[in-house]
């Protein structure tokens, strides 16, 4: 019972010990937990002001525990030094771009701090790796290492088993793998230190124990020995179980297989339909912007392109990045370090490409090949950099900010291989899970099997589309002084495309046809769209206009990568427009003779007043009517003229209201739901955008009504879902909605106030509105054609067809 006694206070009093003793589990616990924060290496790429951060961290949550032990601090007084310690250091080793000149604490850098130990954790799984070190990125590492460190040192020197400090260090371990990457960094090595120091110190710490407690026991109780003999024996087996414990429990950790980590399964939050395809403006660039400098572009080699993005998805309109792969995008968190994977296929070498925006305005980023970093210059720099993601399959870049005219940086690329085809041809396609392509128009399937013809190779079946393209069409931007060739790739047009005895486009019709008949085929093809200029020099900046805006497909071979497909023809390939028939010349018209004067009618005989009855009428009486008449004359008529049109305005738009919601078929109805939307924010003095998609105007609807943000969001997305779906929606679907916005227009009328609401239901801003856009649907369907009179009728004659 003594001695039992005697080890009982000698475990109470381990931390009281010498401070050589104290330094020596200090140096253990600082490998032990050391070991664990190096799992997030490969989180931050090595930057060494993340090893600075998270081993001082460990250095001062140990010098905490042990200056506790030391003096005796109570609870409040340790939770105050941890907290001072927090934010003077932090401020130093965790948040260093925030801080002023790097070491002093700011509003901005307290902010990030404090908001950090909730916020970064977040951060730190959805930005790619390397996460960089600025939007307090390092608190993590930070925060982690100083609690961790400060629980394992209090357990050793404070608590009766000091066997349990090694939890806040597999802790730490454990955070380490859960926060980085698949690429385990030197794992075999980690686990080795963290099991052979753990056991090394807990056989240490026992043989201490021990050691004082036989000393204790010696000195009362000479008859002791033989019980601590059989103490160390116990001591030997209890640490050999602790140690085949931990080798048992770090086996799976070190296993360099393929890793599941935290980051796999946290999404980023990017919503792709809030970012319209670029191939919605291809037109634009080719016609309208041909002159207009969009960006400069210095070190561009030979040969090599500016792309914007890569298309895999098609719904019959355009094509467009799938939404589902937003998950794909990730937040870049140091912009000048993308390590976004290694790219796909076999590359030709790196290169830096210098680009300053002039014209172009848009969320993608012109770049080139794989992205290997980006360093903005400019007063957005901080605000560009924050906003990038990437996509390493897709090779693309948005920046959620927008790039802008006088926008700047410096983009470290990998250019792919150049493959010549008597290499290719031993190469199949590579099996990839594409996006299902919706409403592609039956033509692609025909003439994608007749182009592709019995090639036995995949090569040749892939230049057999693309050759039968660029051989036999005919190249036209539709601009003055060409052969009419109307804009968009969506089905009707690739249709049109196929299915004429001449085919006429540009590179979106026919980089879109090759893609479509491709797919239809088998074969993974995607649109990609970019920029390049005819001529080329790597020793200055070129300017890209938009007259140098291309489309091209890439496909996927096995072993090689994405590769490049031109099937356009050259642009020196234009038809020969037909004779213009002459046209006939009216004939005048005769003016027919007036008709005979009438004469006038006049009135039985029975019916003329009687001269003596009139003059018997009552004068006062006439007077009085006389001048009812003449007030009713004078004040009816002006008001007449006053609110007839605000009459006729409130009758037009019930009309209107009444047609949407009974005429057509029930897509139409919903369609005719949503417009009766963007009616009323007209009205409201809103301005909806023509061109913009329904989400788009959604969310522009959301920020000026916030009231009813969520349900006009719903009401975009039904009417998407109605005007794009596999199925129409029945009845009772297009009843809920028009309920819907019905709930819609009332909130929108309550923000808008009473005098709001009159001004709305009386203007005719709507009205006007659908009037445009009646005339340009018009001016859309007659684009393509010639008006020329027929006789005594106008008939659209097609320019592009043979004489009569």
């Amino acid at each position: 019972m003594r001695a039992a006694r005697t080890t009982r206070t000698a475990r109470t009093t381990t931390g009281t010990g010498s401070p050589a003793r104290r330094l020596v589990d200090a140096g253990a616990l600082f490998l032990a937990l050391g070991a664990g924060m190096l799992g997030l290496n490969s989180t931050f790429a090595g930057d060494p002001r993340y090893l600075l951060a998270g081993f001082g961290s460990i250095v001062l949550g140990l010098g905490i525990a042990s200056a506790k032990v030391r003096f005796g601090l109570g609870f409040a007084a340790t939770a105050g030094i941890v907290l001072g310690t927090y934010v003077l250091f932090g401020t130093v080793l965790a948040t260093p771009t925030e801080a002023t000149a790097g070491v002093l604490p700011n509003a901005e850098s307290l902010r990030t701090l404090l908001a950090g130990v909730v916020l970064s954790w977040k951060g730190l799984l959805t930005v790619a790796a390397p996460v960089g070190i600025g939007g307090g990125m390092l608190v993590v590492p930070f925060f982690s290492g100083l609690l961790t460190a400060l629980a394992a040192g209090l357990a050793a020197w404070q608590w009766r088993r000091p066997a349990l400090a090694l939890v806040p260090v597999a802790l730490l371990f454990v955070l380490g793998i859960a926060l980085g990457t698949r690429d385990a960094p030197l794992p075999e090595l980690r686990g080795l230190v963290l099991v052979m120091v753990s056991v090394g110190w807990l056989a240490h710490v026992k043989v201490r124990d021990t050691e004082r407690a036989a000393t204790a026991a010696s000195a009362s109780d000479p008859g002791a020995e033989r019980s601590l003999l059989l103490r160390r024996a116990g001591a030997g087996a209890l640490v050999l179980a602790l140690a085949g414990g931990i080798s048992a429990a770090a086996t799976p950790l070190l296993d360099t297989g393929a890793r599941s980590v935290l980051r796999d399964v946290v999404e980023p939050p990017i919503d792709l339909y809030d970012y319209p395809s670029p191939m919605m403006k291809f037109r634009a660039y080719a016609k309208d912007l041909d002159k207009e400098e969009l960006f400069t572009v210095a070190g561009l080699p030979e040969g090599e392109r500016v792309r914007l993005a890569a298309l895999d998805a098609y719904d019959g309109m355009v094509f467009n990045v799938d939404p589902r792969s937003g998950g794909n995008f990730s937040p870049v968190g140091d912009s000048g370090n993308v390590g976004g994977g290694a790219g796909t296929g076999q590359r030709r070498g790196s290169g830096v490409l210098d680009i300053e925006i002039t014209g172009y305005d848009g969320v993608w980023l012109p770049g080139g090949g794989t992205l290997r970093g980006v360093d903005w210059h400019g007063p957005r720099a901080t605000e560009l950099a924050r906003s990038l993601y990437y996509n390493a399959d897709a090779e693309t870049a948005i920046g959620t900010s927008g790039i802008r005219p006088g926008d700047g940086y410096r983009a470290t690329v990998e250019f792919p291989a150049k493959v010549p085809d008597n290499e290719l041809k031993g190469h199949g396609f590579s099996t990839l899970s594409l996006p299902q392509l919706a409403n592609v128009p039956q033509a692609a399937a025909g003439k994608g099997a007749e182009f592709a013809g019995n090639a036995s190779t995949a090569l040749g079946r892939a230049r057999g589309i693309e050759q039968m393209l660029k051989t036999s069409g005919y190249f036209s931007h539709g601009k003055q002084n060409e052969v009419p060739s109307l804009p968009g790739h969506g089905a009707a047009r690739i249709a049109a495309l196929l299915g004429a005895e001449s085919m006429i486009g540009d590179d979106e019709q026919y980089a879109a046809a090759m893609a479509l008949m491709a797919r239809e085929q088998g074969m993974p093809a995607r649109v990609v769209m970019g920029f390049y200029p005819e001529t080329y020099d790597e020793s200055a900046a070129v300017s890209i206009t938009g007259a140098d805006v291309h489309a091209w497909v890439e496909m996927a071979f096995e072993n090689v990568g994405w590769v490049a497909f031109d099937p356009t023809p050259e642009r020196d390939k234009e038809p020969t427009p037909p004779q213009q028939q002459p046209q006939s010349v009216p004939q005048p018209q005769v003016l027919q003779p007036p008709p005979p004067p009438q004469d006038e009618a006049r009135l039985p005989p029975e019916t003329a007043p009687d001269p003596q009855e009139a003059q018997n009428e009552d004068k006062p009486l006439e007077l009085v009517w006389r001048n009812i008449g003449a007030v009713a004359l004078w004040t009816g008529v002006p008001a007449l003229l006053l609110f007839a049109p605000l009459a006729l305005i409130a009758l037009l738009k019930r009309r209107r209201r009444s047609r949407r919601h009974a005429d057509g078929g029930p897509g139409d109805r919903v369609n005719g739901g949503w417009h009766e939307v963007l009616s009323l924010a007209t009205d409201l003095r809103a301005e909806p955008d023509d061109r913009g998609t329904r989400r788009e105007n959604a969310l522009e609807l959301a920020a000026g009504f916030p009231g009813s943000a969520g349900t006009v969001v719903v009401l975009a997305r039904r009417a998407d879902a109605a005007a794009f779906g596999h199925q129409e929606p029945d009845e009772a679907q297009v009843t809920g909605y028009w309920e819907l916005v019905d709930e819609q227009l009332e909130r929108m009328r309550s923000a808008a106030g009473f005098i709001g609401r009159l001004r709305a239901r009386f203007s005719a801003r709507s009205l006007r509105r659908e009037s445009r856009r009646r005339k340009a649907a018009a001016d859309a369907r007659h684009g393509g054609g010639v008006w020329r009179r027929r006789g005594p009728h106008l008939r659209r004659v097609d320019p592009t067809k043979t004489k009569e």
